[in-house]
């Protein structure tokens, strides 16, 4: 499978500030691929060196085998998404959608009829004589996707597209831009600080901190075998346990990461714990525990009797459940 977007030790300095720190990344193409990390981790400036709108410090960056340093932004075959959508007031729905190929010299029958046909494929047929303030969020999200789509770029860039949404709308959203991307076969490059959001819709997730790349994987690999306390903890809820602990368990000493979900009340056997309290999440109760000294948080099930708070208990886990980390920061 030909390689859609390579970054070969790319770095963005801005003064001091490492940006982006010796970044080595392959997307492939007719990839759904996520940048995830916290605020100031490095994921939207590499979006932005693979848009055009900022250049490397050092590296090399190629888009479909060609170099794209020094390229501007208009002459790469890219297309971006952003979270605050940038549509154009004065303009109607139609014509906002179809200011890219009108820019190109597109003739305005071609233009228009190319606009309606993007507005088709996002669920918006018949809506091109609208204002954008006539929309909802989730249908200007929907204007701005398309607006993308209608320039038939290699790879689209999607910057937080979602996160103005309610969670409702956004998850609603998330299942959309994954049955579009899969119908047009378009590389999705994607960013976002919200690892559901990361998880749900990713091929591939690159996890970010401190303009470094900390692991790539499929979501569940991420998710299931996270390399360092960081990936752990940043990526769904997670116990990090010290190799101290960890060597009673697993005979290793290492840090190591257990799922919250991996836990369960034992009916036989077991370790002992100290109930510390409980929260009441809809589908599952989060109860902590404390085991010798070791803070636990673990789900119960809907249904399922809790016990109180102060009290006595007993919780297991199948050895497997214990993942040893390579990296203990």
């Amino acid at each position: 499978m030909q390689t859609a977007v390579a970054f070969s030790q790319v770095s963005r300095h801005f003064g001091p500030v490492r940006a982006v720190d010796g970044v080595d990344l392959k997307i492939a193409e007719g990839e759904f691929f996520a940048m995830l990390g916290p605020s100031g981790s490095g994921k939207t400036t590499c979006l932005r060196l693979i848009a055009g709108f900022e250049q490397p410090t050092a590296g090399h960056i190629e888009i479909f085998g060609e170099t794209a340093e020094g390229v501007p932004p208009y002459r790469r075959n890219v297309n971006t998404v952003f979270q605050d959508y940038a549509l154009f007031p004065h303009l109607s729905v139609a014509d906002n959608v179809a200011y890219g190929p009108m820019i190109r010299g597109v003739a305005k029958a071609e233009r228009m009829k190319a606009a309606e046909e993007a507005l088709a494929l996002v669920q918006l047929p018949g809506y091109g004589a609208r204002q954008p303030g006539q929309l909802s969020g989730g249908q200007r999200q929907r204007v701005a996707l398309a607006r993308a789509l209608v320039n038939k770029p290699k790879v689209l860039l999607l910057d937080e597209p979602l996160g103005a949404l309610d969670l409702k709308l956004r998850e609603q959203m998330q299942e959309e831009l994954k049955t579009l991307q899969r119908s047009l076969g378009i590389t999705f490059v994607f960013v976002t600080h919200d690892q559901g959001e990361a998880l749900s819709m990713a091929d591939r997730v690159a996890v970010f901190n401190e303009g470094k790349i900390m692991q790539v994987g499929a979501p569940e690999e991420i998710y299931r075998a996270p390399r360092s306390r960081f990936v752990a903890d940043f990526v769904g809820s997670s116990n990090i346990l010290p190799p101290e602990t960890v060597e009673r368990f697993a005979g290793k000493r290492a840090w190591a990461s257990l799922r919250p979900e991996s836990i369960r009340l034992a009916t036989a056997g077991g370790h002992a714990a100290t109930v510390l309290g409980h929260s009441y999440l809809g589908a599952a109760t989060r109860l902590s525990v404390d085991m010798d000294g070791q803070r636990l948080t673990l789900l119960l099930p809907a249904g399922a009797t809790v016990p109180a708070t102060g009290s006595q208990a007993a919780i297991e886990w199948n050895g497997d459940d214990l993942h040893l980390m390579e990296d203990g920061q």
